[in-house]
């Protein structure tokens, strides 16, 4: 093959680059320019930059925006958010307004255990496996002290150890199910290194032990790893108020937008098709503030999706109520989150997130996270129910059609007067700068 290629890890950034450049690109100068275009001017940040991951040749940006004007638990936060997806910021922002006058938004966290897996292959009888386990459990906790000791004097460790028979599902296949506490941390390199402490000295142990014949005593460790499905790590956030309360400029009937409100997530916590895409706008605000608080936003939504069929189908993770007069919306989802270690500590711009949230605990940024995903729900499904998602959506997307038809600013500030007014589709903006570019008008 032509663009194979031995060694690539050892080439200094400037080879990795011309290699590329000679390899797939035919105006080499223009590709090279705007490699060069998006490094950071301070060489000390870019190579920050550079050092985060393997064979980096730039950097990819992504707009940093503010949420303004969350109230949650009786305290103002502006939430940062990482995004490229028009409205999301927008949607954010407007349901923090609106809730800013009916009460605010009420988080707490429900628990915080986080979970991790030693995978093994055992070929004996349970009871004698059973037995060993019981024996070794004090010694698979105390051959971790070195690693959790610093984590216990925050408050923080190993919480338990158990046996999963899982052999029904996969011959011969069982688990050491272990729990964790790691405070701040979102602690993936702690478990795991305890993880693989338990499995050496599991596999060691029973060499020795004495009721153990034959290959029973050969177990075989498959992996040993933490889980993303965390739903013991919960974080609950709602809103609520008197149903009159939700009459606004956008809402001049609240019964009935209550009601029809209520309607559409019971049509998602039962409709796996809406539920997904349901989901996916309540992700839109939790991605971007865990990306922008240098959290894993991939772990997340793993975690979060698999806790939302974690009844055997999928379905949506907000839910409504109208109960006597009071309108109730809001969400349970699990999230392993950290506010120390990692990118944390080492992004410019997530330290500087993290100082805009005022330093949150990792308690306090499962609020805020779990907050913002609500109030895009709110956004979203409150804009569906009323003017229809693309009458917003697509008001905030014309800057992009206008950017990818290189408008100049005198046609931007006229295109979007024109547009205050008129409906927003690719193809009539398309038309609008096509007619102003050959006549100076829409007539």
């Amino acid at each position: 093959m032509p663009h194979t290629i031995s060694g690539f890890s050892k080439l200094s950034k400037s080879e990795k680059i011309e290699w590329l450049l000679n390899t797939y690109f035919t105006d080499k100068d223009s590709a090279r320019a705007l490699v060069k275009q998006y490094w950071n001017t301070d060489d000390k940040l870019q190579k920050l930059h550079d050092e985060f991951i393997e064979n980096t040749i730039t950097n990819y940006y992504l707009p940093l925006g503010v949420a303004p004007n969350f109230l949650i638990n009786k305290t103002i936060y502006t939430i940062p958010m990482a995004i490229e997806e028009s409205s999301v910021v927008a949607a954010a922002s407007k349901a923090a307004k609106f809730w800013l006058d009916r009460g605010g938004f009420k988080a707490e966290v429900l628990s915080t255990e986080k979970i991790g897996q030693v995978h093994f292959i055992y070929k004996g009888g349970f009871d004698k496996l059973e037995a060993f386990f019981k024996n070794v459990k004090p010694k698979l906790i105390s051959d971790t002290a070195s690693i959790t000791k610093n984590m216990e004097r925050r408050g923080g460790g190993i919480l338990d150890i158990q046996l999963r028979n899982k052999s029904e599902d996969l011959p011969n296949y069982y688990q050491l199910h272990a729990t964790f506490e790691t405070l701040d941390a979102m602690g993936a390199n702690f478990i795991n290194t305890c993880l693989e402490q338990f499995a050496t000295t599991f596999k060691n142990e029973a060499l020795l032990f004495k009721d153990f014949t034959g290959d029973e005593s050969n177990i075989s460790i498959v992996m040993s790893i933490l889980s993303n499905y965390v739903p013991q790590c919960l974080v609950r956030a709602e809103v609520s108020c008197k149903i009159e309360d939700l009459k606004s400029k956008d809402i001049p009937n609240p019964e009935e937008f209550a009601e029809k409100f209520k309607q559409a997530v019971s049509i998602a916590e039962v409709e796996p098709y809406r539920a997904v895409t349901h989901n996916k706008g309540i992700m839109n605000g939790i991605d971007a503030v865990v990306l922008a608080t240098g959290n894993d936003f991939r772990a997340v939504e793993a975690g979060v999706h698999a806790y939302a069929a974690k009844d055997g189908t999928y379905s949506s993770l907000t839910h409504c109520s109208i109960t006597d007069g009071i309108f109730k919306f809001w969400i349970v989802i699990p999230l392993a989150l950290g506010t120390v270690g990692g990118l944390t500590s080492l992004h410019p711009l997530v330290k500087f997130s993290m100082e805009m949230l005022q330093k949150p605990t990792a308690k306090d940024l499962m609020k805020i996270v779990s907050v913002a995903g609500l109030a895009q729900n709110f956004g979203a499904v409150k804009s569906l129910t009323t003017t229809g998602i693309q009458e917003g959506h697509m008001k905030m997307h014309l800057m992009n059609i206008l950017n990818q038809f290189e408008a100049a600013d005198t046609e931007k500030v006229t295109l979007i007067e024109h547009f205050k007014t008129n409906i927003v589709t690719h193809s009539s903006v398309v038309e609008a700068i096509t007619k102003i570019r050959e006549s100076g008008n829409f007539k």
